[in-house]
């Protein structure tokens, strides 16, 4: 996308990325309840949510469909009235629009029309669970929801193995448990991260611990309600030959050669080294297997 400013003036068109409650509904801001009111449209995920939303506010503004399987269809008929001059106020069923739901294609077609396009912040589950979870918040990286489908999952999370940033998903509470599970393997048992549910809401709940332990916690007692995970990002492994497990360093390559000594097999050292560092069992194990070869080729 090109560098361009919009500068548009208030006497034209303006689209509003408004945001609404994710659970609690006192936490829409007055900005937004004014908003809502002052625009001629108001495009919604689903306009019968939205319709309850705007009624307990007594707000009576007219409220067109925009979700994911109309978009093609929907967004240039909202470009041209906002084109013409009309405000129109761009909401999901609950949270910011177009983080993991409908909405970027309307910004990004409103932008490339010239239409100014404004923000109306409030409730979003992924900063809020993040503000909780007690784990660090200088750098982060926004997930969203990962595939669905086993292969698809694995792929992208041994992508983010090494990521140095905490990472934040969304994930259905039915997968919880696998989903936890598969970032164990991916990650390292040991990496710490949180679940929250239902945030914001009356039943509300937030668990912290490694990961291996919120596996075991929700495979025994199913989570419900709309699921954000917080993790932890990876250790610096800039360089295998020593990693930081709390207070204590740890040579990776020592290690392993204590503990093989002491009649560990390979595999067993490697778990042992990951559950100290924070390495992926995977990386400790691939590495120990490369230095070896290289040994060989040596001599």
């Amino acid at each position: 996308m090109s560098g361009r400013a919009n500068k548009q003036t208030d006497a034209g068109g303006i689209l509003y990325v408004v945001a609404t409650p994710i659970g609690n509904p006192g936490d829409i801001s007055a900005r937004a309840i004014r908003t809502l009111e002052e625009v001629s449209l108001i495009a919604c995920e689903d306009t019968r949510r939205t319709g309850q939303m705007l009624a307990r506010h007594q707000i009576h503004t007219p409220t067109v469909s925009h979700f994911e399987h109309n978009e093609e269809r929907r967004v240039p008929e909202l470009i041209e009235r906002l084109k013409a001059g009309e405000k129109i106020a761009l909401v999901t069923d609950a949270g910011t629009p177009a983080i993991s739901d409908p909405g970027f294609r309307l910004v990004r077609a409103a932008w490339e029309a010239n239409v100014r396009v404004m923000a109306v912040p409030g409730a979003s589950a992924a900063i809020a669970a993040l503000s909780i979870a007690g784990i660090p918040t200088d750098r982060f990286t926004f997930e969203g929801f990962i595939p669905a489908r086993a292969a698809a999952r694995r792929s992208r999370l041994e992508g983010l193995r090494r990521e140095p940033r905490t990472m934040v998903f969304y994930e259905a509470a039915r997968r919880l448990a696998d989903t936890l599970a598969e970032m164990a393997t991916a990650f390292g048992q040991s990496r710490d991260a949180a679940v929250v549910s239902e945030i914001t809401k009356t039943y509300e709940k937030t668990a912290r611990g490694t990961l291996v332990e919120l596996e075991r916690r929700f495979r025994a007692t199913p989570a419900l309600g709309e699921i954000t995970i917080i993790v932890a990002g990876a250790p610096d492994t800039s360089s295998i030959a020593g990693a930081e497990a709390g207070s204590v360093t740890v040579n990776v390559g020592e290690a392993l050669e204590v503990l093989r000594e002491a009649g560990l097999g390979l595999k067993q050292a490697s778990a042992v080294i990951a559950r100290l560092t924070g390495i992926g069992r995977r990386e400790v194990y691939q590495n120990a297997v490369k230095s070896r070869s290289d040994d060989s080729s040596d001599d």
